[in-house]
């Protein structure tokens, strides 16, 4: 029988080492797995982490493990490309830091071993992902493990998987369960048993064959309706010779039906069931993505609290512990590859082998309804061998799954015309209309479009949000990172989004914040803030609780703006949030009076003298902060970027006229305003007109969709992004200069208001 034989204890690990290590030296480090060596230079900003080849080395004695006639290595993650070595002797090579892969070590195998896996996360021009938003930690960051079986035994060695495909299909009240199954070294003297039982692990069907399949039975079938009902059933197979048992492995599976509808939105067992949810990254605070099972559940808890009935697994291949709490909570799951921002022609191997991977070892999962194609891969443009690239892929799924659907995230500069689009089965777009640029009201009116355009294509929001940090004010603006901001921008998408049943699904973008060490932007380096969690999951931002009014059932009250305490106004602004029907709210104990709410928003002026205790609440339930006046307002509240050319607030504003903390649209509304811009595109370009005369600006085309967000950032905004693509740096003296000529600049009447 096989038996799964744990190899994470003390390793050595350097990442100095310029050469295969032949010892353990007592200088390397030692850790046990999982471990990322970038779990700080990762998250610290400076994209300046780690990123070469390391090494792990450990020693054993082939009398340390179970008896067997083989033995391979599993390995479950290793980021981003790895090498096997065996005493001396390189055994593997594999590329794709996010599934599992495995070693056959018998041949190799000694008395006493020197086991070294090197691993790399160097930039290269065939491993995706290449660019992207996100830290490519390096490491052995999940579990190594050593699998010991017989001669003959259910299948090791295709893609990372288990040899184990189950496939119901229902039938009426009942389920047609299709199990198939690869042996390695099978005869003709073995046979398989076939066994599924219910939750309670009572037999429910049964069969034995000779051959590679069966198909069995389950009456009266409980069906797998996500959170409502998240049930499981288990299968399990047995290898048997001679009457003895040689092999067994086992998965759980649910069966349930589900499709895609333009009109309708997602159906799960012929019943509508919004996917209203988040996106997720693997990593964690100090941690890198070395993540252990607590945190796994944690993040599950959270995501479970939110009120989410959908993940989006972004953007890779994620542990197959999650993907096992995803089908136990009911999380209807989009799982993808990190074909992502950057196409490579010289990567399309590497698309296909991580494909095969992500299908083969998560084919049994319930959860699953979606396969992801890429992500924000048009970015550049669709060339010939990108459509060629997502064609390939779209048939791949297809041919290896006939039970899912696939998808893709574009950019939001893709057009509504690009072929691109019509390669897979349902589409969705990351959109960030109200922060990136553009205003929040957008959003809504785009979907409409597209989904008037393409009325037979399924159209969801892949990524929507905007960051937030420790920074407050009582007059939230795009692009300032506070609490406030953040909580504003998600009360308008809920509302514009949650309000469109067409859409298939919503993912906001992102769950908790996470490591891009490229960053340098709110004021904590290294870190996308997006999340509505933080980074360590110790702190609930309010917009987590604004969706929590909308989606659980789990009844609450929440006082917003808790961090916020010191305000300068007179009459302050309070927002509650609540998925009870009225809230009442107390100031030292006196009533400010009940207010009734349909979107779950409750909003109250509150007088702001001394010190003001509020008490929120709705039914049983209470929350309570506090707020205090002040004569000025307490800078800790606000922004101050370390790496910035120029903040917001440094900025000489003259009363009836433009400065850079205005609208591009308004500005551009005006004549002097164009011929201002039109000799400053001319400069980023460096001179040269050739993008500008094919209406172009970074290689984006021009679209009116695109202006209309272009026009939505604020001139500083806009110009400190276009500055740090262009060929000419931006400096505080240049930003300086373009705020006095903006100061002449007389704004039109209509906005002087």
């Amino acid at each position: 029988m096989r038996t799964v034989f744990n190899f994470n204890a003390k390793w050595a690990f350097t990442k100095t080492a310029t050469e295969v290590p032949s010892a353990i030296d007592s200088a390397y480090e030692t850790v046990d797995l999982p471990h990322s060596w970038n779990a700080t230079d990762g998250q610290d900003g400076g994209n300046d982490y780690h990123r070469g080849t390391c090494y792990y080395v450990k020693s054993f004695n082939k009398a340390e493990l179970p008896e067997s006639a083989l033995y391979y290595l599993e390995i479950k993650g290793a980021n981003s490309s790895a090498d096997v070595y065996l005493n001396g002797q390189k055994l593997a090579h594999h590329d794709g830091g996010y599934s599992t892969w495995r070693v056959n070590l018998t041949e190799t195998l000694a008395e006493e071993n020197l086991l070294v896996i090197a691993v790399d996360n160097a930039a290269n021009e065939t491993v995706y992902p290449q660019m992207a938003d996100f830290t490519f930690y390096g490491g052995l960051y999940r579990d190594v493990n050593i699998i010991c079986v017989g001669n003959s035994h259910f299948d090791l060695d295709y893609y990372g998987g288990t040899g184990l495909m189950v496939t119901p299909e229902i039938c009426g009240k009942d389920a047609k369960v299709d199990i198939q199954v690869w042996v390695t070294n099978a005869n003709e003297n073995q046979s398989v048993n076939y066994v599924i039982c219910d939750a309670d692990g009572e037999l429910v069907a049964a069969a034995q064959s000779n051959e590679g399949a069966a198909t069995l039975n389950i009456e009266n079938v409980h069906l797998w309706h996500g959170r409502k009902d998240p049930y499981l059933y288990t299968a399990k197979v047995e290898l048997v010779e001679d009457g003895k048992v040689i092999d067994s492995v086992q998965t759980r599976f649910g069966c349930r039906t589900f499709e895609i509808d333009p009109e309708r939105g997602f159906i799960l067992n012929g019943e509508e069931y919004p996917l209203r949810g988040v996106s997720r990254h693997q990593d964690r605070w100090g941690i890198g993505n070395a993540l252990l099972p607590e945190h796994h559940k944690e993040d599950m808890d959270l995501i479970c609290e939110v009120g989410a009935t959908t993940i989006r697994l972004a953007h890779y291949q994620h542990d197959q512990y999650f993907y096992d709490l995803c089908d136990e909570r009911g999380m209807v799951i989009w799982a993808e590859i990190p074909y992502i921002s950057k196409h490579m022609p010289t990567g399309r191997e590497n698309t296909i082998s991580q494909m095969k991977e992500l299908i083969t070892q998560n084919y049994n999962h319930p959860s699953i309804v979606v396969w992801g194609l890429s992500n924000e891969i048009s970015i550049g443009g669709s060339t010939d061998d990108l459509l060629e690239n997502h064609k390939i892929l779209n048939e791949l799924c297809h041919e290896m799954d006939k039970t899912r659907l696939t998808t893709i995230a574009a950019v939001s500069m893709c057009k509504m015309d690009d072929p691109y689009l019509q390669i897979p089965d349902v589409v969705s777009y990351n959109h960030y209309f109200g922060w990136y640029g553009g205003d929040t009201d957008m959003n809504g009116p785009w979907f409409d479009k597209f989904h008037a355009t393409h009325p037979n294509i399924p159209i969801g929001c892949s990524e929507y949000g905007c960051e937030a940090l420790n920074w407050h004010t009582s007059e939230p603006k795009q692009g300032d990172y506070t609490e406030e901001y953040q909580a504003y921008y998600h009360e308008e998408l809920i509302k514009q989004l949650f309000t469109r049943k067409y859409m298939w699904a919503t993912h906001v973008w992102n769950m908790f914040d996470f490591g891009a060490d490229a960053r340098n932007e709110g004021g904590e380096d290294g870190q996308n803030h997006k999340g509505l969690v933080t980074f360590d999951r110790k702190y609930k931002k309010d917009s987590f609780y604004a969706y929590k009014a909308w989606l659980s059932d789990e009844k609450f009250v929440h006082l917003c703006g808790k961090r916020y305490v010191d305000r300068v106004e007179d009459v302050t602004k309070v927002t509650v949030y609540s998925n009870m029907p009225e809230v009442e709210l107390f100031a030292n104990g006196v009533s400010l009076g009940k207010k009734t709410a349909d979107d779950h928003f409750f909003y109250f002026d509150v007088p702001n003298t001394g010190v003001t205790e509020l008490t929120a609440v709705a039914g049983e339930y209470k929350d309570t902060s506090t707020i205090r006046k002040v004569d000025t307002f307490n800078e800790e509240y606000r922004l101050k970027e370390k790496g910035a050319i120029l903040n917001w607030f440094d900025v000489k504003v003259r009363e009836g006229f433009f400065s850079l903390n205005d609208k591009m649209g308004d500005v551009m509304s005006t004549v002097r305003g164009k011929l201002l811009f039109a000799k400053l595109m001319t400069k980023m370009l460096g001179g040269n007109k050739k993008d500008a005369n094919k209406g172009k600006v970074m290689g984006f085309e021009i679209t009116n969709d695109m202006m209309a967000m272009m026009n939505g950032f604020t001139v500083l905004r806009l110009v400190t992004l276009m500055g740090s693509m262009a060929e000419g740096k931006i400096t505080k003296e240049m930003l300086l200069d373009l705020n006095a000529k903006l100061n002449k600049i007389r704004k039109p009447r209509k906005l002087k208001k």
